[in-house]
């Protein structure tokens, strides 16, 4: 059963660890290497968003172990921002995604707005924002934004 907790100090490392493995695992899916978005291997990092007071960021469970996370990130004016997801590569085209998303959409009923965005060779999120509402505000070097309008 996946379910979804906020994250504390402890889980840092953990989250470091499956964050680097998930964001590596796009070599398959058209990055041109193993990497990620800023930060998306240090422990120290992970803690430091845990910590922020304008984020809430969330472990996703499966059976009581770790197995991605992600954090939000709220605006004046009603406007939340996705900033990062990730799940473990073996969890991943599974549903847990939407899953995240359906959640997220009833923890944070407030949002009017949500924006997130994606690199522009990730034709996979690409596909799951697009089939979950999200529409392309701009594309901009090597990243699309996206913009959603209320919950799901």
């Amino acid at each position: 059963m996946v379910k979804f907790e906020l994250a504390t100090r402890e889980d840092a490392k953990i989250l470091a660890e499956i964050s680097k493995r998930a964001f590596d695992y796009d070599v398959n899916y058209g990055a041109k290497g193993k990497g990620g978005p800023p930060g998306y291997d240090s422990p120290e990092f992970q803690a430091k968003m845990i910590e922020a007071t304008v984020t809430a960021y969330y472990k996703i469970l499966s059976d009581d172990t770790i197995i991605g996370g992600f954090w939000v990130r709220t605006n004046r004016g009603g406007r939340y921002a996705l900033d990062r997801i990730f799940i473990e590569p073996e969890f991943q085209n599974q549903g847990i995604g939407t899953k995240a998303f359906e959640f997220i959409f009833e923890e944070f009923p407030e949002a009017k707005t949500w924006v997130l965005d994606t690199p522009a060779w990730n034709q996979r999120t690409r596909h799951f924002y697009e089939k979950i509402g999200f529409e392309i505000t701009k594309i901009v070097d090597d990243g699309v934004h996206y913009r959603k309008e209320g919950s799901l």
